[in-house]
């Protein structure tokens, strides 16, 4: 046994651990502070863990083809520090590979200064005032962007999750939505600290005082008597999906625009963020996030679409169970769905392929759906069966996909695996709308097959999240251009 290389790789390790440790306090300065969100290749460093932020470095292996290491982006993010920069996303893997090839042309500080030169103009303010949120409903999706509001609450001079809306459920109902909060059995427990103020009626949340509002009607809330005003509200019931029934929120005292987290029906614009997000204007009053399939697909058939074209095609998804399934068999009002959700797999229906129309108009009529519902709580699998306009290979059509995830437009939306043992399971938290299984995929000329696992509860939420900070003007700058 070569226990010399043992100890070589233990102290490799221990000193990359070292420098890591090193960085969260500068990045937590340079977000709280600045509101500046440090990046690897598109991976957040912002309330992360030692261990995530190593894993971030390691990831840049796969664009770089070499190591990157916190050793050399530390002294990067040491550079920045020293600025006063206004808000922006800055990504530190770049700014180290570019400095590293203009081969010391300019000392680090003189780089980083020139590279940065368009935000290094003082702190300033996101927005004239932050902006209110409220969350009507505060079941899986309601609690899921709950947390993910909180964790970019930074300085507080961006969104703000005020309240939430709720029917009232018991004398303990306060105790009761902060434990659910609190503890998750699928997504585990809250990066944070959780108490309630009794006399407020209110969660209190890393800091982050969340209302629990009762109401029976959207219209029957004045939100101005809580100090809520000029709110985007979040639907996350369901109960109303058209503009008569969402326009029922507009008539409440201090909301100025509605979100829904499903498919609209009607003219509502449904938009998956990062596709149509032009379709995102001010004149316009309310919004669906569309679904958690939609979100998935879209990014997805998009650059399938541009690079091969699709002439026709079906998605089939095998779909973890919802709530509004029965635990055993019971009476429901749709076909199949009353039976027992955790003991079946149910076929049923999925409006998804026709959604993908009002994303992506130019595939309208092209595509077929269904779904089966199976015995899982988290983490769906959608899986697209494609004849396409032109003939490709496996290793061109992944590629097109893994370019697609790791540095382009639509980087937030496409994650890409070419694990071998990948399991539903391994997807829960999942902030990508959808993850390609890259050894899974089929070509046979031009058909295809490709597989797409999605978190449906949290990297959904992610996605209504993106859209909310496009609607409240929250688009940072990305650095180095």
């Amino acid at each position: 046994m070569n226990t010399e290389k043992q100890e070589v790789y233990l102290k490799e390790w221990q000193g990359q651990e070292e420098y890591a440790e090193r960085m969260l306090p500068i990045i937590g300065h340079l977000y709280r502070d600045n509101n500046v969100v440090t990046t690897v290749y598109g991976r957040s460093l912002v309330n992360t863990p030692t261990i995530d932020i190593l894993k971030a470095h390691r990831f840049a292996r796969l664009i770089l083809d070499d190591e990157l290491t916190v050793l050399e982006t530390f002294p990067v993010l040491e550079a920045l520090a020293k600025l006063d920069l206004a808000p922006a996303r800055i990504d530190i893997g770049r700014l180290t590979v570019r400095y590293q090839a203009q081969a010391g042309q300019l000392d680090l500080d003189s780089f980083v200064r020139q590279e940065l030169a368009a935000v290094n103009t003082g702190r300033t303010p996101l927005l004239s005032e932050p902006q209110d949120i409220v969350l009507y409903g505060f079941g899986r999706i309601g609690r899921l962007l709950a947390r993910i509001l909180i964790e970019k609450s930074g300085s507080g001079e961006k969104l703000r999750l005020r309240a939430a809306v709720v029917r009232k459920g018991g004398p303990d109902d306060l105790v009761k939505r902060a434990s659910l909060l609190r503890r998750d059995s699928v997504h585990g427990p809250f990066n944070g600290i959780i108490t309630i103020d009794e006399e407020e009626n209110a969660i209190i949340a890393n800091g982050n005082m969340i209302r629990i509002i009762y109401a029976d009607a959207p219209e029957n809330v004045d939100y101005t008597q809580y100090g809520i005003h000029n709110a985007i509200l979040i639907d996350n019931t369901g109960k109303w999906r058209d503009r008569e029934g969402l326009g029922r929120h507009l008539k409440a005292s201090g909301v100025s625009q509605v979100l829904l987290t499903a498919p609209g029906k009607g003219d509502i614009p449904n938009v998956v963020s990062g596709v149509n997000n032009e379709l995102i204007v001010t004149q316009e009053k309310i919004f669906s996030a569309a679904s958690c399939t939609t979100n998935a697909i879209v990014p997805v058939l998009k650059v399938i679409h541009d690079r091969f074209g699709i002439v026709s095609g079906h998605v089939e998804t095998c779909h973890s169970y919802t709530n509004d399934q029965n635990l055993i068999d019971n009476y429901h009002k749709a076909d199949r769905r009353g039976r027992s959700a955790p003991l079946n797999m149910v076929i049923t229906e999925t409006g998804a392929a026709k959604a993908v129309a009002k994303v992506l108009p130019e595939l309208t009529g092209r595509l077929t759906g269904n779904a089966i519902r199976v015995p899982t709580p988290n983490v769906s699998l959608a899986i697209l069966n494609l004849e396409l306009g032109a003939a490709t290979s496996v290793e061109e059509l992944n590629g097109e996909l893994r370019a697609a995830s790791l540095d382009s437009p639509l980087q937030n939306q496409i994650d890409f695996t070419n694990s071998p043992d990948v399991v539903s399971s391994d997807f829960v938290g999942s902030r990508h709308a959808g993850v390609v299984d890259s050894l899974a995929t089929i070509v046979q000329k031009n058909r295809c097959v490709v597989y797409v696992w999605y978190d449906n509860e949290f990297g959904y939420s992610c996605q209504v999240v993106r859209m909310v900070q496009r609607m409240a003007g929250l688009e940072l700058p990305s650095l180095p251009e």
